[in-house]
């Protein structure tokens, strides 16, 4: 009767060992999550990323006048002056080009049949590619400093921007001639100029 005990006291000593091991192994972390710690946690260690140190040449640092010049060039003000100075040129170009292949430039309506001297045609197309450099020149500083004005509002650089700066260039040239030629030149140009957006992108 006394080997029965025994056998129940060991099977007990055993079982309490075996929990004390589960628990003692439960409360060790493994392996594997200390890796990962070490990898992705709080105890990675940040290094450097030296341009010198991987091949690629050192960035100086920019002055106070480089970034200056960076907000100035990044500014409506300076992308409308551009437009507007590329319009003036490109419809200048324009116009003395369609000027040139018109047959009744530098006529006199009070004599259509005389032929008109080298001046007279010459003048015509100088106001001609002026009155198209002006036009040119206003539409694209109002298109670029609504579109700048837009992208800055919405925080967004996108094809929207350039359809609302279309709508509103054309819609306010337009107005000039009335509601109904305000209403077709904003869907006008709003139409070309997601036409324009989604050729380029």
């Amino acid at each position: 009767m006394a080997a029965p005990a025994k056998s129940t006291d060991a099977s007990i000593s055993v079982t309490t060992g075996q929990s004390t091991t589960v628990s003692t192994a439960e409360n060790v972390p493994l392996q594997y999550s200390l890796i990962l710690d070490h990898l992705i946690g709080g105890k990675r260690q940040i290094k450097d990323l030296n341009p010198t140190v991987m091949g690629a040449l050192p960035s100086p640092q920019k002055t106070e006048e480089q970034k200056m010049i960076e907000r100035g060039m990044e500014s409506c003000a300076f992308k409308s002056l551009i437009a507007c100075v590329g319009g003036f040129v490109l419809g200048g170009a324009f116009g003395v080009f369609t000027a040139g292949i018109d047959s009744n430039v530098g006529l006199d309506p009070k004599d259509p049949l005389r032929t008109p001297t080298a001046r007279e045609v010459l003048r015509d197309m100088g106001q001609r590619g002026m009155s198209y450099a002006k036009n040119f020149a206003i539409v694209g500083a109002m298109f670029s400093c609504t579109e700048c004005l837009i992208e800055s509002h919405r925080g967004k650089s996108d094809w929207k921007n350039a359809v609302y700066s279309g709508c509103i260039t054309g819609g306010a040239i337009g107005f000039r001639a009335g509601l109904k030629a305000g209403v077709l030149g904003c869907g006008g140009f709003a139409a070309f100029s997601a036409a324009i957006e989604y050729y380029l992108r």
